[in-house]
């Protein structure tokens, strides 16, 4: 044998090179980083083959067998999906950092103009400042136009109903009726019938957001297209290009025309306009910010987005469900009417007041959360509870399986308002992570009040003003619950209601 060797020493070769390729497989799977448990894949598509589960009841499910934090992956890209309170706290308190950044697929990018706006933008500089002037010049509540036009349209809304007593009301459409002709009145100073032109534009926007997209997983399919959605998007971006340039074009126009009091949304944003973007981190936000025309149409699709359908969504789940539990209708009209009285309509100074009221709104936005399923990415390699959450992975915090988790809420499943009367019940400014329907963080809601003022204002005034009943004899146990996945996760069917007068007052 040792002759043998000395002869042709690549037989030596050929006894050492297995050991060597065993010692190294043996140690990769020692130093292979531990990801969260999950559904085995197939080679590069992954868990592409229930992409139907991405949904906020889908990752529910998945949970309850993985656990609270789980691993997917498709095709080339990591998920890792959060699903119980202390992972939450440690993706949007602990490490935000880490995971302040949000993904963007292809139709996100192209649709967002790059990521010009604030909701798709990375944490940054620019991000930061663009928040800034959300939260201090759009969203304020010194920007008294805003607020004005809740308090008109409740009162539109109000006749609407008034004059329709006795008959079935859609819900649903009503009160999406106002939370749209609301924020465009907001946003562009006037309510001039082309809210419908735009509306069509943003259902439009919010399918291609939602699309499954291949390329959106194995990049090099991105030239083929088969589904025709980069047509689809070309075509909603120059409809948007199209509304949005001619409301930009008069408010230029009419710049000089309007005192501080007249100002809308498209007017605080011109103030900021440049045909160059500019970003700083200075304090100084007029100085420090600078926006193009694509940076103001980008924040336009953002407040159409963000204002229309999670208001209106919230309001009718509050109705739905109030009319599927008549003992709580009747707590909180008798709170109302303690408090407010018969002879008159509900104002803001009486919110404060209305216990029930708020507790009926928590525990509709703990079970109906605007945005179920908050989407973030990995800007580096980071750990969770011991996971390895590699960097430009995609996380979703779905609130959704957070406000019914069991650990957290006795009978998570029911509408119970009367649990926020408890002491030291979570509350929803981001602090307690079982209750997260603005998110938490630096990627929390910046316009939380302006919606919560409007959300109080409808539900305060159709329940104080009228009583309700279920159409054609319905049973409350007979009222759909079921919602339809997207963005945001509103009612799969309308609530249909008859409303009589309630109070001793005229109603309009």
């Amino acid at each position: 044998m040792k002759e043998l060797i000395q002869n042709n020493p690549m037989i030596l070769l050929y006894f050492i090179l297995p050991i060597f390729v065993f010692f190294f497989f043996i140690l990769s799977i020692f130093r292979q980083k531990k990801f969260p448990p999950g559904p085995k894949g197939w080679p590069i598509i992954g868990n592409m083959m229930i992409m139907d589960q991405l949904t906020h009841r889908g990752l529910a499910k998945l949970a309850q067998k993985y656990g609270g934090i789980l691993h997917l992956k498709m095709g080339y890209l990591h998920i890792t999906v959060v699903s119980n309170p202390d992972e939450a706290r440690q993706v949007l308190q602990l490490q935000d950092t880490v995971f302040s950044n949000r993904p963007a697929t292809i139709a996100v990018k192209y649709l967002s103009y790059n990521r010009a706006d604030m909701a798709f933008a990375h944490y940054g500089p620019f991000w930061r400042q663009m928040r800034k002037l959300c939260v201090m010049k759009l969203f304020s509540r010194r920007r008294a136009e805003s607020w004005d036009s809740v308090r008109d349209e409740v009162d539109s809304m109000t006749r609407v109903v008034a004059t329709s007593s006795g008959l079935s009301v859609n819900v649903g459409e009503l009160v999406f009726g106002v939370s749209k002709n609301t924020i465009y009145r907001a946003a562009f100073g006037t309510s001039s019938g082309e809210e419908d032109e735009l509306l069509k534009i943003m259902q439009e926007f919010s399918k291609l957001f939602g699309a499954f997209n291949l390329a959106d997983f194995i990049p090099w399919l991105g030239w083929a297209d088969p589904q025709g959605l980069n047509t689809r998007m070309v075509k909603a971006r120059a409809s948007l290009d199209c509304f949005s340039d001619t409301i930009i074009d008069d408010h230029i126009k009419r710049k000089n025309e309007k005192d501080d009091s007249d100002k809308d949304m498209v007017d605080e944003l011109l103030a900021f306009y440049d045909e160059e973007a500019k970003v700083t981190d200075s304090d100084d936000l007029q100085n420090a910010l600078r926006l193009t025309r694509d940076n103001i149409k980008a924040i336009i699709m953002d407040v159409m987005f963000g204002g229309i359908e999670t208001v209106a969504s919230a309001v009718e789940w509050a109705m739905a469900e109030l009319m599927k539990s008549p003992e709580d209708l009747k707590r909180v009209q008798q709170e109302l009417t303690n408090i407010v009285g018969l002879h008159r309509k509900v104002e803001e100074t009486d919110f404060d007041k209305l216990t029930y009221l708020k507790c009926c709104i928590k525990e509709t936005l703990r079970l109906h959360p605007v945005i179920p399923v908050l989407i973030h990415e990995a800007a580096a390699d980071a750990t969770v509870s011991g996971h390895y959450i590699p960097a430009k992975s995609r996380v979703l915090v779905n609130v959704w399986a957070i406000g019914r988790d069991k650990n957290s809420w006795e009978d998570p499943d029911t509408f119970k308002p009367s649990r926020f009367l408890k002491e030291g019940v979570a509350d929803f400014k981001g602090g307690n992570f079982e209750f997260l329907p603005f998110g938490s963080g630096r990627r929390s809601c910046p316009g939380m009040q302006l919606g919560l003022f409007a959300l109080e204002m409808t539900l305060a005034h159709l329940l104080h003003c009228f009583t309700w009943e279920l159409p054609n004899g319905m049973k409350p146990s007979d009222v759909d619950m079921d919602d339809i996945f997207g963005l945001t996760a509103p009612k799969a069917t309308r609530l249909v209601a008859v409303p009589s007068p309630r109070l001793l007052c005229p109603l309009y």
